[in-house]
């Protein structure tokens, strides 16, 4: 009976590690009391696993902010701009690397494939000096197996290392990071070394490329890797994990063949089409690691499904060759169940956190095994018949009203240019019009008003006098600026996706359902369990306030259905887009009643299109057709003279430009500050583009205050490839996590900037 988990969240059931972390960051503690929570955290997890009777526990993927950086750890990849000079790498070079210091910058962040975690990218080139520098791996097993837990150790494959890598800076662009394996395998070499004098008997390589699209020359350096470690690895059991996607056939039959592998691990969640690869052929001997338990989502397991999965694959493989394991990792899921104290009843019977999943996967083993445990099984059976029939899940209006949506392609029936001019005649707005992106600094007074109004400490009366105060601020500020549209600052709002989701039907909140995004920084994600409607008006109440202090045009501000969506725990009894259609019809009703009540500039951000992106190409054209139509669906039925903006965060928009044109809003801004270059370079190339664009002047994650010359120098810039009746002047993204310090000069050199370049427009015509 063997039963596997591929990875565990580090963050602890109540974010132990945030707070350790960040009190070591502040220099508020020691490196020993960090160490100390995280043995402890380690420690705990080990234990769990070992209580719920799991045969094959990982070590090694416990992480101090991420396990790619750990791995350029490992392998003394240290850019040299981190004075690092040889010997055991410690927090301080390493939490350099993550986080910059005050000389240098960190190193670049990127999502991990399609999840919403990122990781640190390795800079890489000819001249790096591979050593073995960080001995984690050895001393999390050896620490595990001083507990009594004998461990598989995870690392980072090493093709799969590279082909994430970027060439370091100053490195050619079309330098061939495959060509540094020779470099790499001998301290993979050292570590595979140490581990079997240790006494590991397992050993984990995660190659996740394996499921993207991969050209015949990448697929070729996993034959070689493997082939050159086949001698290292002799006597130990290696199992190679892939996840997030099934995996294409040529890629399985690499990897089905590579030399020393003695076990698979597959996604078959995310991977349906694997199940018919290996019901075709699978390589006699090896063990399947059967990933059927979802590590992406917090629904519970549908057991017997899974159960009839593995009894077919256990007719393939034999029954001593077959592992029970999860999907992925389950870093990207909740961590524990039992801290929602406060969840309904009903729903909480829906859901499994990572300590529930874990539970999961021992009891699917065990059924496996002849050891059915009936009362688990019987309780599951039930929890899925409730959640299919219950009137919670299901509301036929909102059913009956996203099906009809399948007829129309719901776009504006006038083109965007009579558009803009008909909004115009209306705004009568300056060329190079100034906005801001939506959020102002959300200081700690505001903070406490919003969380004693949580509490039931303060009134309705004197929360909404207080939020009325803060607006009104705002105005003054922005008028004091001379900003042409204006914000009213979101004083109101926790989170763009959270404060949506608690005022729409379909949507539950858990109080500790923490997932880690990058280093201690952890999001809650809200969970979509049923048909998604909008009972009343949500932004109505504060836009329409906001108007009536001021004769400028106030922008309206919404989440868009896609971020919603993309930001959600989504259900997973029915396709993706049938939800985010419903929450786009939600939306749209917001929009209009914004637009009855006199809001003639609305604002629906879509930072999050392009994470839902698919992994392979060939998946992406049916993702973006339905995302970039939800979109259209919330404001299809507004006036030519309503100006509908959207704003979109750090993507590599030029693959999917089209897409975003496809969009048809009349203004879109763009975050994109640390990649100016790169996004105009579209625009060079010719990609026309006729609607309003706001390529953000300065960047707002950095408290740098930018100069009214440097701004000016920008929007120049822009201005060689974009047309002066388009561009819009503003900074990449909202000012909440801000001080009004660097907000108030950034802001004014902004405008001033703008006005200058006006005055210089006006004097050459």
């Amino acid at each position: 009976m063997a039963s596997h988990i591929v990875g565990y969240p580090r963050m602890g059931p109540k974010r132990e590690l945030k707070f350790a972390l960040e009190s070591f960051w502040d220099g508020k503690s020691s490196a020993e009391d960090l160490q100390k929570v995280a043995a402890d955290l380690r420690e705990s997890i080990w234990k769990q696993m070992t209580d719920a009777g799991i045969k094959y526990i990982p070590s090694n993927t416990f992480s101090y902010y991420d396990q790619m950086l750990d791995t350029t750890a490992m392998l003394g990849a240290v850019p040299p701009r981190y004075g690092w000079n040889g010997g055991e790498i410690g927090f301080d070079v390493y939490f350099s690397m993550a986080r910059g210091n005050a000389s240098v910058p960190a190193m670049e962040m990127t999502k991990w494939f399609d999840t919403n975690y990122h990781f640190i990218v390795p800079e890489l080139g000819p001249d790096v000096n591979f050593s073995y520098a960080s001995h984690k791996a050895v001393t999390e097993y050896k620490e595990a197996k001083a507990l009594g837990v004998d461990t598989i150790p995870v690392l980072i494959g090493p093709v799969s290392y590279l082909l994430l890598s970027k060439p370091a800076k100053g490195v050619e662009k079309t330098f061939s990071l495959l060509s540094l394996l020779g470099k790499i395998l001998p301290i993979y070499k050292e570590v595979i070394s140490e581990l079997k004098e240790a006494g590991a008997s397992w050993i984990q390589f995660d190659e996740p490329t394996l499921v993207m699209d991969l050209e015949s020359h990448k697929l070729e350096a996993f034959t070689e890797a493997y082939s050159e470690l086949e001698s290292t690895v002799s006597g130990l059991n290696v199992l190679i994990e892939t996840y997030f996607a099934d995996i294409p056939a040529k890629q399985y039959k690499t990897l089905t063949s590579l030399k020393g592998v003695t076990a698979l691990g597959f996604d078959l969640v995310r991977g349906t089409k694997t199940l018919d690869l290996i019901k075709g052929e699978f390589p006699k001997g090896k063990y399947l690691f059967a990933g059927v338990v979802d590590g992406r989502n917090i629904w519970a397991n549908d057991l017997a499904a899974s159960l009839s999965t593995l009894v077919a694959l256990e007719g393939i493989v034999g029954k001593d060759k077959l592992v029970v394991s999860t999907s992925c990792s389950l870093l990207h899921t909740a961590v524990d169940l039992v801290n929602e104290t406060k969840l309904d009843k009903e729903i909480k019977s829906w859901l499994a956190f990572a300590a529930q999943k874990v539970v999961e996967v021992n009891a699917l083993a065990k059924a496996l095994a002849g050891e059915k445990d009936e009362e688990f099984f019987s309780a599951n059976v039930a929890a899925h018949t409730s959640r299919k029939s219950s009137p919670r899940v299901n509301n036929e209006a909102v059913q009956k009203a996203a099906a009809a949506l399948k007829g129309s392609d719901h776009r504006r029936v006038t083109n965007v240019s009579a558009r803009l001019d008909a909004q115009q005649k209306k705004l009568n707005l300056p060329i190079l019009p100034t906005t801001t992106i939506g959020s102002f600094p959300q200081t700690m007074e505001l903070r406490k008003v919003r969380r004693e109004y949580k509490a039931k400490k303060v009134s309705e009366v004197d929360y909404v006098e207080a939020i009325k105060k803060e607006i009104s601020k705002v105005v003054k500020l922005q008028e004091e600026f001379d900003i042409d549209v204006l914000v009213h600052g979101e004083p109101e709002r926790n989170d763009m996706v959270e404060y949506f989701g608690e005022q729409l039907s379909g949507f539950v909140f858990s109080a500790n359902g923490w997932v880690q995004s990058y280093g201690s920084r952890c999001v809650k994600p809200p969970i979509i369990y049923g048909d998604v409607s909008r009972p009343k008006s949500m932004t109505v109440f504060w836009s329409a306030l906001a108007q009536s202090m001021t004769s400028r045009p106030m922008k309206g501000m919404l989440t868009g259905p896609v971020t919603i969506l993309n930001w959600s725990f989504v259900r997973n009894d029915q396709p993706r887009f049938e939800t985010c259609y419903q929450i786009a019809l939600a939306i749209k009703d917001e929009v209009e009643d914004l637009e009855k009540n006199g809001i003639t500039v609305i604002q629906i951000d879509e930072a999050a299109l392009r994470e839902g992106l698919p992994l392979r190409k060939s998946e992406q054209a049916f993702y973006l057709d339905w995302a970039v139509h939800s979109f259209r669906i919330t404001n299809c039925g507004v006036q030519d003279t309503t100006q509908i903006h959207t704003h979109m965060c750090y993507s590599n928009f030029n693959d999917i430009i089209h897409s975003i044109i496809d969009m048809d809003a009349d203004v879109i801004t763009i975050e994109n500050s640390r990649s100016d270059e790169k996004l105009l370079s579209v625009f060079r190339e010719g990609v026309k583009y006729g609607a309003g664009i706001g390529p953000g002047v300065y960047d707002i994650h950095s408290p740098r205050i930018p100069s009214t010359e440097e701004i000016a120098d920008r929007i120049n810039k822009m201005l060689a490839v974009l047309e002066t009746n388009i561009l819009w002047v503003n900074p990449d993204c909202g000012l909440k996590t801000r001080k009004y310090s660097e907000v108030k000069p950034a802001l004014k050199n902004m405008v001033d900037a703008a006005k200058l370049l006006r005055t210089q427009l006006a004097s050459a015509k």
